[in-house]
């Protein structure tokens, strides 16, 4: 009987799991819905005086999107004070939903890769996840792995769909 080699593992073929680099850890929403007075304004110093009262470390070690959940017109400047007590206690922390922020967050991920372990080799960029990353995050990495992959296939090695190839350099 002829011994079982592992072609998957000889082809040379770097796999990409976006599951890997998912960034763990809870994400909220802060709302400024509460800050309103009747829901559709935002007293200067009411709001001032309540964020300075808050209990910021509730916010600690998480993810944060600065968001409106009614339909009103809050200045600027708010969502700016808010990130201000925000940003030394929160993980990270943007304005926008929750799904600004993970969006925001993969892509800083995928723009952190190290594209040096693959440059030169066929990458396959895996699809099936436990957490939800978003589309962009397969896009922007399409984008950059075309500056240094020889190609790029999705799926899994034993299994794929060809994306793109680079251009052979004749000697």
């Amino acid at each position: 009987m002829s011994e079982i080699v592992n072609r998957v593992a000889k082809s040379g073929i770097a796999s990409l799991d976006l599951e890997e680099f998912y960034l763990k850890g809870e994400r909220v929403l802060f709302d400024l819905k509460p800050f309103l007075f009747q829901e559709i304004i935002l007293k200067e110093q009411d709001f001032r005086r309540d964020l300075k009262n808050l209990d910021w470390s509730v916010y600690e070690g998480k993810y944060v999107a600065i968001g409106l959940t009614v339909d009103a017109i809050v200045p600027t400047w708010a969502y700016m004070l808010v990130m201000s007590y925000l940003k030394p206690v929160a993980e990270d922390v943007i304005v926008g939903t929750i799904d600004d922020l993970e969006r925001y967050l993969i892509t800083k991920v995928v723009h952190s890769i190290d594209l040096a372990l693959f440059e030169g080799k066929s990458v396959v960029v895996k699809g099936c996840s436990k957490y939800p990353v978003p589309l962009i995050a397969y896009g922007e990495l399409v984008k950059l792995l075309m500056g240094v992959a020889r190609s790029i296939m999705f799926g899994e090695p034993c299994s794929t769909v060809p994306l793109w190839k680079g251009k052979k350099v004749s000697d």
